[in-house]
């Protein structure tokens, strides 16, 4: 369930017209400023502009959604050559196909530090109040962390929304806790056809399971006694337990369709959520104003609503929802293992992370063998369906390489040839990454190191021998933690590299949370298993971390701009993990730099009071767009409405941002760039800073000091940035990393750290 359940080329829903001409859904985005007087509702010019197209009086269901909130504009079914002619027509700013977005998919709270007796949950009465809107497959309403026992207080006078009814689902489902729930299935099935209505809920309920596990994660109500199967076990609960929860469900079986998600986020800000949480993302970067999850996002944060992203399960891929008025969050692992060694025959035992419950090989040593020599198909190692030679796996444990296809699908393919159990070894692109899941058969997933041991073992034994120990336990505690998943999506920023990015991590690695009725533990159809609650990994369980505790400082300061909470939980968060040594990559085993951590680890207790924080609002944001010199049509886009940019143009790292991402183009040596602080601590106060350069970099701040006589006070530096190496270099230089923190002297002990990221582009590579 990690990232991606199931990868699929893009395809749409196609009919005939009269010439043949295919069929697909698009936006199309507006001037709402145009529409001609003859027209009373903008509803109507939208719905006359699709007819003009069509050639005639239009099917109603060619027109999908509206949209006025988080956006102006509106998505329809129409053919390529009625798309060119409406992109033609006055008002029209642009027009895009329709496009998928994929899911990028306790102990927790007692590892972030939250108690109930000090701290950011009682000063936050736990997010009582806040409304959190999750865009995700849903909800099931049943499951015990969606209770409303202890919420004393009705629903917020604020909320707008709606319990929408629909298959499996009505107004009884909701309660205190889930305060409203709707789903958005028009731009999906205009795409992919109708919903198998046998396998899926036409309605808000979960199917999936990945949507209630968010959902709980983020606002969950207690309940103790949770476990898997026994693992984890004891009182699961969410970040902002009583945070109210309103559910979109924008995403179905195959993806999530875009103009399904921009309907889900304009009826979430519609209806008065203070939060949005995606753990979605795109399937490839994109320009901001053709990003539908970024213009939306900004149409929300234009009305006072934060949002946070997932950054993506690629790894060393590309990063998603990079824009910055989301907080892009990447994952990262808790101080919780579930051991399950593998022992060879030649008696070396190495270290796995196993969910085997009721599964047991009783420590009896079994025949071992390498997927790749029991098969003479291509790509055996990595235990494809089909490719498995059942008369060579029988009875035997089978080792099977990470990628190619989905860990639990893996373990359904060795149990259908007869293996009696199976090892995941990594490869050496996910290094240490122990996230594991609950599979069908006995089994383990070991590291890269392990898997290259027992590679070796197989092919220098005659009759390698081998036994995976299933002992159940939960070991609390003893791993060192947080470390940055493998899987984690890293910067560097590929859409805008003056904006560094993952904002910063938090837990997403085998996270225990609810789960589905629908569904057993693996997702897979032939698992019949049910459980309340799933262990799963992703940074689509990252995100929903951050989204509570953002619920919690709303709670605890409501009058904060989603810019000041943002830059609440960059600036306070931890570079140090429980070693007290800097938070490592699991991919190298080396220091984690500032394109796989961001800021450090989410330190909730510390956002609550961050002494200052780098405010942005929706002029910063303008700016920020002309400097990446969009066009007009390219910014009406996103901020709906006409912008003048100046003469003079600001450059993107000008951006009030929390942290610093540097690029040194060819012939540039010097970058200067302006912060602006507001102090939301003591007073008065006084700051110095404190500058860790890079070995190539000189990194000047003026002033050095910063004094504040009353709380809300603004004061400006700037920051120097000079580059050592020669500017007319010719060959690649690897980015380097620093860091600048203006330490409380006086009126507080805060520490106010902001990350530096620095690129040098080179001739042949004029984007990083």
């Amino acid at each position: 369930i990690v990232f991606v359940i199931i990868a699929l080329v893009l395809c749409s829903e196609a009919w005939a017209t009269s010439d043949h001409e295919e069929i697909k859904s698009y936006i199309v985005y507006m001037d709402k400023s145009m529409k001609p007087d003859h027209f009373s509702l903008h509803q109507h010019w939208y719905t006359s502009m699709v007819d003009q197209v069509s050639g005639s009086k239009s099917d109603p269901a060619a027109m999908l959604y509206m949209y006025d909130t988080v956006m102006h504009g509106f998505s329809a079914k129409l053919t390529s050559t009625g798309a060119q002619a409406m992109e033609n027509m006055d008002g029209c700013l642009a027009v895009f196909p329709d496009s998928v977005s994929r899911l990028h998919t306790t102990r927790t709270p007692d590892f972030l530090g939250l108690s109930s007796s000090d701290g950011l949950w009682p000063q936050s009465h736990y997010g009582d109040d806040v409304i959190v809107g999750m865009l995700d497959t849903g909800i099931w309403p049943e499951s015990k962390s969606f209770s409303d026992q202890g919420l004393i207080t009705q629903v917020p006078e604020k909320w707008k929304g709606e319990c929408q009814v629909g298959s499996e689902f009505n107004a009884s489902h909701c309660n205190n806790k889930i305060i409203g729930a709707r789903y958005f299935v028009k731009g999906y099935e205009a795409m992919y056809g109708p919903i198998n209505e046998k396998e899926e809920s036409r309605s808000p309920r979960d199917t999936e399971g990945h949507g209630t596990h968010t959902s709980s994660t983020a606002a969950g109500s207690e309940v103790p006694g949770s476990s898997l199967l026994g693992f984890a076990r004891g009182t699961a609960r969410g970040i902002a337990t009583k945070a109210r929860l309103a559910v979109y469900k924008v995403c179905w079986a195959v993806d999530c369709v875009n103009s399904d998600v921009l309907a889900g986020m304009e009826a979430a800000v519609s209806d008065g959520v203070d939060l949005l949480s995606l753990s979605l993302g795109l399937v490839s970067d994109a320009a901001y104003y053709d990003d539908p999850i970024a213009i939306g996002a900004l149409g929300a944060i234009e009305k006072g609503v934060f949002v946070a992203c997932s950054a993506g399960n690629s790894g060393l891929s590309a990063i998603f929802n990079t824009a910055p008025w989301i907080t892009t969050v990447g994952a990262s692992t808790i101080d919780r293992a579930f051991p399950g060694p593998v022992v060879l025959g030649n008696g070396k035992s190495y270290m796995g992370s196993s969910l085997n419950k009721g599964k047991t090989l009783a420590n009896e040593q079994l025949p071992l063998v390498y997927g790749k020599t029991a098969s003479s198909k291509e790509n055996a190692n990595f235990c494809l369906d089909g490719s498995l030679d059942p008369n060579m796996v029988r009875g035997k444990i089978v080792l099977c390489d990470i990628g190619g296809n989905g860990r639990t699908e893996k373990g359904l393919v060795v149990r259908r040839a007869g293996g009696a159990g199976m090892i995941l070894a990594n490869e050496p692109e996910d290094g240490e990454d122990s996230s594991t899941n609950c599979h069908l058969l006995v089994a383990t997933r070991v590291d890269s190191k392990a898997g290259q041991y027992i590679r070796a073992y197989i092919n220098t034994t005659r009759n390698p021998m081998a036994t995976i120990k299933s002992e159940g336990l939960t070991v609390v505690g003893k791993a060192r933690a947080p470390v940055v998943t493998a899987f984690s999506s890293r910067g560097p920023n590929t859409v805008v590299p003056e904006i560094l990015k993952p904002d910063l991590v938090a837990p997403g690695v085998n996270i225990l949370a609810a789960w589905t009725g629908h569904a057993g533990p693996t997702g897979l159809i032939s698992d019949k298993r049910r459980v309340d609650f799933n262990i799963i990994s992703g940074t689509s369980m990252s995100c929903p971390h951050v989204t509570g505790i953002a619920a919690l400082i709303r709670g605890a300061h409501p009058d904060w701009t989603p810019g000041a909470i943002k830059s609440a939980l960059m600036t306070s968060s931890m570079p140090f993990d429980n070693l007290k040594s800097p938070i490592r990559d699991s991919i190298t085993a080396l220091p984690a730099n500032a394109f796989a951590v961001g800021a450090g680890h989410v330190n909730p207790n510390a956002a609550l009071d961050p002494g200052l924080v780098y405010d942005l609002g929706i002029d910063d944001y303008v700016s920020f767009l002309c400097g990446l010199n969009y066009t007009a049509k390219q910014i009406h886009i996103l901020t709906k409405k006409a912008s003048s940019c100046p003469k003079l143009l600001s450059t993107p790292g000008d951006l009030n941002y929390p942290s610093f991402s540097v690029l040194f183009k060819p012939r540039n040596s010097i970058h200067i760039t302006r912060r602006t602080v507001t102090n939301v601590g003591g007073a008065p106060s006084v700051y110095e800073v404190t500058v860790e350069s890079p070995a190539n970099v000189s990194i000047i701040v003026e002033p050095r000091t910063l004094a504040f006589r009353k709380g809300n006070q603004k004061a400006n530096y700037t920051v120097r940035f000079e580059s050592k190496i020669a500017s007319d270099r010719k060959s690649r230089v690897r980015p380097e990393f620093g860091q600048i923190l203006w330490k409380c002297l006086k009126g507080g002990t805060q520490v106010v750290r902001s990350p530096v990221a620095i690129v040098w582009e080179d001739d042949e590579e004029r984007t990083i």
